[in-house]
């Protein structure tokens, strides 16, 4: 379990930095907040210069820098007349689930030595779509604390539109679950921020 102000990949819920709806879906149907919230991505350590303008590890998920130039989208030429709304959604880069609308992101670096499982991951997501990073946000939807128990792990993934659930070397697959039958009003256990 983490210990600190931050899910760094122990308990925490994952996305496809790529795809330009996955801020929004994890937002308003898995965290159930305001859809323009930003997320942070979970690069491996030696991807870091690839996508983002730092020079060193962040492995607490506390140090903001801009994406890598190289993969920053100019703004169309009507953004300054666009709507508010409409320029939260404009994709910024090709990882724009993670990019913020200054072109920044909050890093957290992943290390083979001191997170290998957390890292292989990440890797194996690498090989598999050629991107070293992905979305991390912590494993808890709004108002309510990151979940301790894998019960807590699995309460929350049934309660919201996640596709999967990984337990240690256990995945749960929603289409596979048994109906979720819950008759208390859950969203009111806890008060929002």
């Amino acid at each position: 379990m983490e210990y600190g102000p931050r899910a760094l990949g122990n308990r925490s819920i994952l996305g496809d930095p790529r795809h330009p709806e996955m801020q929004k879906k994890l937002n308003l149907k898995i965290k159930y907040r305001e859809g323009f919230r930003p997320f942070a991505p979970s690069v491996l350590e030696e991807e870091i210069p690839d996508y983002f303008d730092l020079d060193r590890p962040s492995p607490y998920m506390l140090v903001v820098a801009p994406v890598a130039e190289k993969r920053q989208n100019p703004l169309p030429e009507n953004y300054d007349s666009m709507s508010m709304y409409d320029r939260l959604y404009v994709l910024r880069s090709d990882i724009p689930a993670i990019t913020h609308v200054d072109y920044s992101a909050r890093i957290q670096s992943v290390s083979s030595r001191t997170n290998p499982r957390y890292w292989s991951l990440i890797d194996a997501f690498r090989r598999n779509h050629g991107c070293g990073l992905v979305v991390n946000t912590s494993f808890n939807v709004r108002g309510e604390p990151i979940v301790c128990t894998p019960e807590d792990a699995y309460t929350c993934f049934m309660r919201t539109e996640m596709d999967c659930l990984v337990l240690g070397d256990f995945l749960f697959l929603k289409e596979e679950q048994p109906d979720w039958d819950e008759t208390a009003n859950w969203r009111d256990e806890f008060e929002l921020d």
